[in-house]
């Protein structure tokens, strides 16, 4: 069994952040990790001369390779290290194509650098980002046979499913001085030697990669310091200040995408802060609801219904003029086009719409039997071909239009300026009325967006959080929702007409894009089982189940003392099965002092920590194995009795343990 590195960083490049390169921590980290070979893919270029130098310090087989920018994805290039100076050409060849972190070279040009892809080990960013894409590991064919990823939840699907690569972990590090841990992000192939030829034969059987050396994939190492964990439901029990969240703070630092729930981080007494947090939490609700309400604000708030009616008056008050001066025209203003009204361009956002409708009919995979069981493609092809020239021949005849009406506007300033008869202004009775009826009809929608309702209803074990429309009841709650100290007092005298609100809230001084958020509050009410609002302690408990329930999103769950602020009861019946669920898909570490959670949870793992102190000097030192196994070790091969660990950590001693169980429980049953 080999342990594998073959993702490391040794020389800054366009694509990197900036980083100085210390041969001795990468020599310290091959030595603590164990480490059996290693590949230096620096970001699209190779250093022959500093690979030499690494190969002289380091004892181990290290590989030359390259990471490529490959279309719009990352892949590790790696070669075994007999041609150096062939390889280097053609890294540099790469180098030269990809002069700026925003360039990529295609299959095509990889090829002709590459030509014989065969006579290296290909591994694509797979489950990591930025991926290779699907089209391009279909041009690479037979020639990748393995795919990075970027978390143990990761490689131990891509195990199980039969359609996924060979996955495998790397560490992804730049070196530098004076680290203060190293990552444990590697990969054990089954091999005898660490030859390219017999690590990619290795790499064709998924049975053959593992996490860990003596564990295959139910174990992973989690610090460089050697402690082992399971890939499930792992409990770290210990006395008080033994550096259980110590390690536990060492764990969340030595991986990314972690959901860390920190002692008494979920207690909740305060009701408002509690609301705000729901509030917070469930905001899409809120953003999905007042979507398409926030393009009416948007679109109502272009009309001014006041410039409208000044429109008019001028037309009217223009209107009577010229008729009472019709007998007086002058040559100028008898011309017909001294009082002309322009054409009315034709919208075309519907038949855009349309078009892009039918474009879609056509092109969608999904439901395509459903789709052609009314509409063939060739009906489909021909009215998107119609539609197509109806756009085009009236967009044609708003270019005539708006060609014409410019000249008329250019020959009636001319006769204006010339003729001392009043000309009749203009007026668009189109839009003012549609404009009219706009408003009227958005007054109505306001008041029906206004109206108490629920609009949303999620379950989460047991408790229920409602979220309610309500009108806002005073100004305060509008300098609330803003979050400044913007005065909304004037702006709320007007609440009742929402178009007058609408056009208070313009001379309020907020962004136009939030008026739509001052129309309707959205109101969460968090229940318990029995339909009343949460208690103190039952908010907490919401916290830490809506929490863990979140917890799949990320690739590592810990969690540190849950006990300090639940009683056993809700650990036992909620807490415990929830955790169990959630260890089925990621790690889960829990620390805790606790029999309830430490024992009855029944976990995959156990870790003890201890410290010591020797002649003022403190040691922590790290116990694991499995929760039945009679002794506990550690990485130095020290060992520790497993009853007398439990009954210390998570009772209070065997006889206080006895003596309570014995005496206590024993004279109150029937």
């Amino acid at each position: 069994m080999k342990k594998i590195d073959f993702h490391i960083h040794t020389v800054q490049s366009v694509s990197d952040r900036h980083f100085e390169f210390d041969i001795e921590s990468l020599q310290e980290y091959v030595n603590l990790l164990k480490i059996d070979c290693i590949a230096i893919t620096n970001h699209n270029l190779f250093d022959k001369i500093q690979f030499e130098e690494i190969c002289k310090k380091l004892e181990i087989k290290v590989f030359p390779g390259i990471e490529i920018d490959l279309e719009g994805g990352h892949l590790l290039l790696i070669s075994e290290n007999d041609i150096l100076d062939d390889f280097a050409l053609k890294c540099q060849k790469v180098k030269d194509l990809i002069p700026t972190k925003d360039d990529s070279i295609n299959y095509e040009q990889l090829i002709d650098i590459f030509p014989n892809l065969k006579d290296y080990l290909l591994i694509p960013h797979y489950d990591k980002k930025p991926n290779i894409k699907p089209i391009t590991l279909e041009k690479l064919g037979d020639n990748i046979i393995a795919g990075e990823v970027t978390s143990l939840r990761k490689f131990k699907t891509c195990i199980k499913e039969a359609d996924k690569l060979t996955p495998l972990i790397f560490s992804d590090c730049r070196f530098v001085e004076n680290m203060s841990s190293y990552p444990t992000r590697q990969t054990y192939v089954d091999v005898e030697e660490t030859t390219l030829n017999a690590i990619k034969g290795c790499l064709y059987d998924k049975t053959k990669v593992f996490l860990s050396e003596e564990d295959g994939n139910d174990f992973f190492q989690a610090t460089d310091d050697g402690i082992m964990l399971s890939t499930s439901l792992n409990v770290i029990v210990g006395g008080r200040s033994s550096g259980k969240t110590y390690t536990l703070d060492k764990i969340c630092e030595n991986f990314d995408n972690v959901k860390y729930l920190r002692q008494f981080s979920l207690l909740q007494n305060d009701k408002e802060n509690f609301k705000k947090l729901v509030t917070t939490r469930h905001s899409l609700v809120t953003e999905n609801y007042l979507k398409e309400f926030k393009d009416v604000v948007l679109d109502v708030n272009e009309i001014d219904l006041k410039s409208n009616e000044i429109s008019l008056d001028k037309y009217l008050i223009s209107l009577k003029k010229y008729a009472s001066e019709t007998n007086n025209l002058d040559t100028f203003s008898k011309c017909k086009l001294y009082n002309e009204t322009k054409f009315t361009l034709d919208s075309l956002e519907n038949l855009k719409k349309l078009i892009s409708a039918t474009e879609t009919l056509l092109e969608t995979n999904e439901y395509k039997d459903i789709v052609n069981k009314h509409a063939t493609d060739i009906s489909l092809k021909n009215l998107a071909i119609e539609l197509i020239q109806k756009y085009n021949e009236l967009y044609e005849q708003n270019l005539k239009k708006d060609w014409t009406n410019n000249l008329i506007e250019s020959i009636k300033d001319s006769l204006k300026f010339r003729s001392t008869t009043t000309s009749i202004e203009e007026v668009d009775f189109s839009k003012i009325q549609s404009e009219k009826i706009k408003v009227e009809k958005f007054i109505k929608l306001v008041k029906n967006v206004q109206s108490e309702k629920i609009i949303d209803s999620k379950e989460i074990r047991g408790f229920k959080v409602l979220a309610k429309t309500k009108q806002y009841t005073g100004a305060g709650q509008l300098k609330k929702k803003s979050k400044t100290n913007l005065r909304f007092s004037d702006a709320f005298n007007n609440y009742e007409n929402p178009y007058k609100f609408l056009i208070s809230l313009q001379n309020v001084g907020i962004e136009e894009t939030e008026f739509y958020k001052y129309f309707v509050d959205i109101d969460y009410r968090t229940l318990n089982k029995h339909g009343y609002e949460v208690s103190g302690g039952e908010r907490s408990e919401f916290n830490l189940l809506h929490e863990i329930s979140d917890a799949l999103k990320h690739d590592l769950l810990l969690i540190d003392e849950p006990e300090s602020s639940f009683d056993n009861i809700f650990l036992k019946s909620e807490v415990n099965e929830l955790i169990k669920e959630i260890s089925k898909e990621i790690p889960v570490i829990v620390v805790t002092h606790n029999s309830t959670i430490g024992a009855s949870i029944n976990p995959n793992h156990l870790v003890f920590t201890q410290k010591t102190v020797n002649a003022g000097n403190v040691d922590y030192k790290v116990f694991f194995g499995h929760p039945t196994s009679k002794i506990l070790k550690s990485v130095g091969g020290e060992t520790i009795k497993n009853l007398d660990v439990l009954l210390n950590c998570l009772e209070a001693g065997e006889d206080a343990y006895n003596q309570r169980n014995i005496t206590n429980y024993e004279i109150l049953k029937d």
